[in-house]
C-alpha cells in the first residue's frame, strides 16, 4: 500500500511539473490556448473515440500544440459530460431545423427511416455546441495561463527583492 501512495505522490509530482513547465513558457499564451480550445473542439464532437488518435496525430505533426494543453481538454468533456452534450445538441438541432416526425425528445424511439434527420439535427447542435465550448475555452485558458504567469513573475520579483534585503551587511 505504501508502495502505490509512493507511486501516486510521483505521478503527481511529474503532472504538476509538466502542468508548470506548459504553464511556464515553453508555449505562449496563446498557444497553450489555441491547444486547449483545439482539444475541446475535437473532443465536443462525436469522433466515437476517433478524437483520441487525432489528438495523438496533431501532437505529433505540431510542435506548436502543448500537448499538455491538449489532451487536457478531455478532462473538461469526459464521457460523462458528453452524454448531456448530445442531448443538448439533439435539442439545439431540432429548435433548427424542426422536430422530427415520429421521434419525441422524451423517448428517442427511432424507426430507421428517421435516422438521418436524427443524425442532422445531433451533428448540426454539437458543431454549434463545439465552436461555443472551443471560443469560451480559448477565453479560459488564456486567461488562466496568463495569469499564472503574471503572479509567477511578481513571486520572482518579490522573492529577489527579498533575497537582497537579507543578503545586505
Amino acid at each position: 500500500m505504501d508502495r502505490l501512495r509512493a507511486y501516486v505522490r510521483s505521478i503527481r509530482a511529474e503532472l504538476k511539473g509538466e502542468l508548470e513547465a506548459s504553464l511556464d513558457g515553453e508555449y505562449t499564451p496563446q498557444q497553450v490556448a489555441g491547444s486547449f480550445a483545439l482539444g475541446v473542439f475535437i473532443t465536443a464532437l462525436p469522433t466515437l473515440g476517433t478524437g483520441f488518435l487525432l489528438f495523438v496525430l496533431i501532437a505529433y505533426l505540431f510542435s506548436g500544440v502543448s500537448k499538455l494543453a491538449l489532451f487536457s481538454s478531455v478532462i473538461v468533456l469526459n464521457p460523462a459530460v458528453k452524454w448531456g452534450v448530445y442531448g443538448t445538441s439533439f435539442w439545439l438541432g431540432s429548435v433548427l431545423l424542426g422536430p422530427v416526425d415520429g421521434v419525441s425528445r422524451s423517448e428517442l424511439s427511432l424507426s430507421l427511416s428517421a435516422a438521418p434527420e436524427v443524425v442532422a439535427r445531433l451533428l448540426l447542435g454539437n458543431l454549434i455546441l463545439a465552436v461555443l465550448f472551443t471560443v469560451a475555452g480559448y477565453a479560459a485558458a488564456y486567461r488562466l495561463t496568463a495569469a499564472y504567469r503574471r503572479r509567477s513573475k511578481e513571486i520572482g520579483v518579490v522573492e529577489g527583492a527579498l533575497g537582497r534585503v537579507r543578503n545586505r551587511p
